[in-house]
């Protein structure tokens, strides 16, 4: 079943003007995405697999309702988002690099923020964070200042608040940078466990051996355009992930 589909969405960003540029009459731009469409399952992990610049991040900002798309839609369990955006962000979870936690403040305080953000009920919120806590080992430092955490459990932090709500699709930026060998496994384990919960899954990275580690399907993203989409089968038939994608990069740069 199909819980998400995005169908041609288009961004462009405005480029800064270089001095005397405005003689030039139109102001140009960087298609950041160029009629993006895939579908997510039910249970799936879909990978966008693409170089720093692709438009990986914009498509999930996008996805997650942070910003607009200029054009396209994003339909959730068959209808356009627009219709109900608040129930849409409900079931929406989105771990990104750009969340910045104050360093001020414990893990306990702002997983309560975030729950309050999210409408939890006491008891919800409650039982939600005593389940990610105990996952994720943040109780040994939930009263400890952020500040004070190692770039690991910031990170495992910032995975429990993007879950607070238990929404059903969760949207991942570069979940394993910056992350030590335990604590990417604990990531990655963590992953495959959403995928048994029901939950879909869109995974945004740049490591060949992660998409077809954890990914079920894969679609590579090069300068805005998914040029080529396929199940992990798929690409180990064709010589596997990385020689797939270095052919396409290539004929993309020629």
């Amino acid at each position: 079943m199909k819980v998400l589909r995005i169908e041609n969405i288009k961004k462009t960003f405005p480029l800064k003007r270089k001095r005397g540029d405005s003689l030039l009459g139109k102001r140009e731009h960087l298609v950041a995405l160029n009629d993006l469409s895939f579908s997510l399952k039910e249970g799936e992990i879909y990978g966008l697999l693409g170089p720093n610049g692709a438009g990986k991040t914009t498509a999930l900002r996008i996805i997650s309702s942070l910003i607009k798309q200029e054009s396209g839609t994003i339909f959730f369990q068959g209808e356009d988002i627009r219709k109900d955006l608040s129930n849409y962000r409900r079931n929406i979870g989105f771990l990104t690099s750009e969340l910045r936690l104050d360093g001020f403040f414990t893990p306990n305080q702002t997983f309560d923020f975030f729950a309050n953000l999210y409408s939890l009920k006491e008891e919800e919120a409650k039982r939600e964070k005593q389940l990610l806590f105990h996952r994720f080992h943040i109780e040994e430092y939930k009263d400890k200042k952020i500040e004070n955490l190692s770039t690991g459990m910031k990170q495992k932090c910032s995975l429990a608040l993007s879950l607070a709500h238990n929404p059903k699709i969760i949207l991942f930026d570069e979940p394993t940078n910056g992350l030590d060998l335990v604590a990417s496994k604990e990531v990655e384990e963590y992953l495959c466990e959403l995928r048994k919960q029901g939950k879909s899954v869109i995974l945004s990275t740049h490591i060949f051996s992660l998409a077809e580690k954890l990914c079920d399907c894969i679609g590579i993203l090069l300068k805005g355009n998914l040029v080529k989409e396929g199940e992990k089968k798929t690409y180990q038939e064709e010589g596997g992930l990385e020689k797939v994608f270095f052919s396409l990069y290539q004929e993309d740069e020629s």
